[in-house]
């Protein structure tokens, strides 16, 4: 029970593959054989920050310059395929964009792989300066038309695609895969619910790990002092694990520790308060919003009818909804929603939301 207090406790977290061991899966979408389009290994300078990032950029055989989409990816610790559960669903959509004829440009995070910098003092305004100097990089581009360059953002990425395209005349367009349109707060007490009913957990369980979130929400919120709140973080634990049996107690204190150390974070500190809002009501570009029915950490109900209207609101007059039946969180089709099916499933994406992008993107960059 400690342990799944804590499992879901932010909405981007990085997804513990320890919880779905997956030997030799089978993932049939990534690109197996030779390719009918040119890769190349990149690497270039986010200047303020004194980082470089590094990635793979793959270019059309048009002979001329092609429209371009950055890929921003989901929280975590996360490499330029968006490597999860034996998943890799930046290499997968990559591979489809690129075969439509779009150049498209996926990153390793700074400090992650082979880019540079410190992943772990980073926070979401961070990540989304470091893709607006992909933006950037894009722009240098000959094979790029620099007239057409969007972003596709999944999850986190969804939240900073917004951020970036308000602050650059360059970002033509953008998608947002699961973004979400409210604060992390509001999310991370949603997402509990889901993932819990998802994994069968009982309501009267679900009513005792929220009130213990809002415990720990209302000390990371309320102290500043980062060493304070370690310690009232874990006068709560501690009050917790004192109701489970002896010989669990030890192995779900150690669980914590990773736990605690992502809640008291300048990331989550960043992303429990943020309000999306904020960007979202000033897009006037083409912007592409989809979700999944059984998203169970970005939900569907909770967020599509807030953007839908805010994107109204704002006067934006080319934007496009979709919710998908029956696919999850990372658009796979599945059952319930549950994160323990994500790595059992072989499905990295679901083709009807491939073509759907591809099909968007191509439409808005003709327009253009």
């Amino acid at each position: 029970m400690i342990k799944q207090l804590f499992t879901v406790f932010s909405l981007f977290a990085a997804l513990d593959e320890s919880l779905e061991e997956v030997s030799a899966p089978l993932r049939p979408q990534e690109p197996k054989s030779a390719i009918s389009y040119d890769a190349e290994e990149v690497k270039y300078s986010n200047v303020t920050a004194n980082v470089t990032l590094a990635g793979t950029l793959t270019l059309p055989r048009s002979g001329k310059p092609s429209p371009a989409v950055l890929l921003i990816a989901g929280s975590g610790p996360i490499d330029r395929n968006e490597t999860v559960f034996g998943h890799k669903p930046f290499l997968v959509l990559a591979d489809h964009l690129t075969k439509q004829g779009f150049a498209v440009l996926r990153v390793d995070k700074r400090g992650i792989g082979q880019s540079t910098g410190n992943y772990d003092v980073a926070t979401t305004e961070d990540f989304a300066a470091d893709a607006l100097a992909g933006v950037e990089y894009l722009k240098t581009r000959k094979e790029v038309d620099a007239e057409r360059i969007g972003l596709i953002g999944h999850s986190e990425g969804g939240l900073i695609a917004p951020m970036i395209a308000v602050k650059s005349n360059d970002v033509a367009f953008i998608v947002l895969m699961a973004g979400p349109c409210v604060t992390g707060e509001a999310i991370v007490y949603a997402q509990e619910a889901l993932i819990s009913r998802a994994m069968g957990v009982t309501e009267e369980q679900i009513s005792h790990q929220l009130d213990f979130q809002r415990q720990v929400l209302s000390v990371i919120k309320n102290e500043s002092d980062l060493e304070k709140t370690e310690k009232l973080l874990r006068e709560i634990v501690a009050k917790q694990l004192v109701n489970l049996p002896k010989e669990e107690q030890q192995t779900s204190a150690d669980a914590m520790e990773a736990q605690m150390k992502r809640c008291n974070s300048r990331w989550f500190r960043y992303y429990l308060t943020y309000d999306p809002t904020i960007s979202l009501k000033h897009l006037k570009i083409p912007v592409l919003v989809i979700n999944g029915e059984l998203d169970s950490q970005v939900s569907p109900k909770q967020n599509l009818p807030v953007i839908a209207k805010i994107l109204e609101e704002a006067g934006n007059r080319n934007y496009r909804i979709i919710e998908f039946a029956k696919l999850n969180h990372f658009f796979q089709t599945c059952e319930t929603g549950s994160i323990l099916e994500y790595g059992k499933i072989e499905e990295t994406i679901a083709p009807v939301v491939l073509d759907t992008l591809s099909d968007w993107i191509l439409e808005a960059t003709t327009k253009l």
